[in-house]
């Protein structure tokens, strides 16, 4: 069964300029493309009766809002207190993809845009008709071939405070093929997600940080409009040969270097700012598992059957995750990521939560990429209350931007309703690792 969704407004709004004014270096993707390929691509969920998705749609929200006051009490951290402040929606697979797509035009505009401005007078009409057409297409197909195993998302791209994405059809699917209680399961759920949103409220200024980065990051790469288009491409193939090799029993982790946008850094300095990005992502991730390990039977009462039977299914990791890994070549250093966990372990044992907490503070108070793998030189500089060495490079002035330069200043992208069908298309929080 299909019931249509709501659209709303595209939310996007970056860096100084909006994405909302016009700009020529933004058909340099045609992200119309993107969007209705993608919508095409994306398949429907479970068959759902109209009262099954109303039910559906009010238990995730009713989870959403649950979730909140454990995060807090678990992270002890003051901003997650009564957080609701960005929206939850409930979304089908074809909007999971659109808002994606938007999050994807947000985070590359800048770099776009920068791209024509130096060498728009070298492109003809005619190619960048063709390279648009296949970058949007070859997005589209990701996104969409993505959209059924996201089980949740935030997405601190969208809007000021960013949003809340519950996949619902993916939910109920993986819900029904685990054979969990649902109502736990979607709480386990929304608990990952909204410790995420915690995270971002914590630190109000991380949005604007990643931004800068991930901008510095793929000017140097993104040096011709025909470089998008391959790397797309390649990602795109990585990404079906992944899929054929986990559903075969092969190895997902092991990919072509060529295929990431990663693999054109030749600069220390384009190294030293991988190194910073990955160092925030391993954190994230890290003190996101932490907080889930921290649910007991006291909040989830099946979470043991769920942790079990989730793991058992072999995937560890959302696809969205793992796709933006393999665009950004972050899947090279996955390791790190584990290492993410071990080292907020550690600081949490040594300093105590709310003494971890400070990381929160501002940019100079996150590890660098050397501090991940060796967190007693974090806690002692911590201590000591240095400033961290690795950090402070590609800032500019984004401690000061607040939680500007990492969302669309307008108000959030809203768009899908939580009303919509369940059974029609729904986005994500992975399948893959219930986040």
């Amino acid at each position: 069964m299909s019931n249509k969704l709501e659209s709303g407004e595209s939310v996007q709004n970056a860096e100084s300029g909006d994405v909302s004014a016009p700009h020529i270096g933004d058909s340099l993707v045609g992200w119309g493309v993107a969007a209705t390929t993608a919508s095409k691509v994306s398949t429907a969920g479970p068959k759902l009766s109209v009262r099954e998705i109303q039910d559906v749609v009010s238990a995730l929200r009713t989870a959403a809002d649950e979730a909140v006051d454990h995060v807090q009490r678990i992270t002890q951290l003051e901003a997650a207190a009564g957080l609701r402040n960005s929206p939850v929606l409930v979304v089908d697979r074809a909007t999971w993809s659109k808002a994606t797509i938007e999050s994807f035009k947000f985070m590359l505009t800048p770099t776009l845009r920068r791209l024509w401005d130096a060498k728009g007078h070298t492109m003809s009409p005619a190619s960048t008709a063709v390279s648009a057409a296949v970058s949007g297409t070859e997005l589209g197909v990701i996104t969409g071939f993505l959209s059924a195993n996201v089980l949740g998302q935030f997405d601190p791209f969208a809007g000021r405070h960013g949003r809340l994405l519950l996949v619902a059809p993916n939910i109920v699917t993986i819900e029904r093929e685990l054979m969990v209680e649902p109502s736990d399961f979607r709480l386990w759920v929304c608990l990952h997600e909204q410790t995420h949103r915690v995270q971002f409220a914590a630190a109000p200024w991380l949005q604007g940080y990643l931004q800068e980065n991930i901008t510095q990051l793929t000017a140097g790469m993104l040096d011709s409009q025909d470089a998008l288009a391959d790397r797309l491409k390649n990602a795109a193939k990585v990404a079906s040969e992944a899929f054929k090799g986990r559903k075969s029993g092969g190895d997902s982790e092991e990919l072509p270097s060529q295929s990431t946008l990663m693999s054109a850094i030749q600069t220390p300095e384009e190294r030293a700012i991988l190194s910073h990005v990955t160092a925030v992502m391993s954190l994230l991730e890290g003190h996101a598992n932490v907080v889930m390990d921290a649910i007991d039977a006291s909040i989830v009462p099946s979470v043991k059957t769920i942790r079990r039977r989730f793991d058992d299914r072999g995937r560890n990791r959302s696809s969205l995750e793992n796709f933006v890994r393999r665009l950004l070549g972050l899947d090279a250093k996955m390791r790190q990521y584990r290492d993410g966990q071990i080292f907020v372990e550690y600081a949490v044992k040594e300093l105590g939560m709310s003494g971890f907490n400070v990381v929160w503070e501002g940019p100079e108070n996150l590890p660098t990429e050397h501090e991940l793998h060796h967190p007693q030189e974090w806690v002692e500089r911590m201590r000591s209350g240095q400033v961290g060495p690795g950090n402070q490079a590609g800032q500019g002035d984004l401690a000061s931007q607040g939680d500007l330069a990492g969302q669309g200043g307008a108000g959030p992208a809203e768009t899908v309703d939580a009303d919509a069908d369940a059974g029609a298309h729904a986005p994500q929080t992975d399948a893959t690792s219930g986040n």
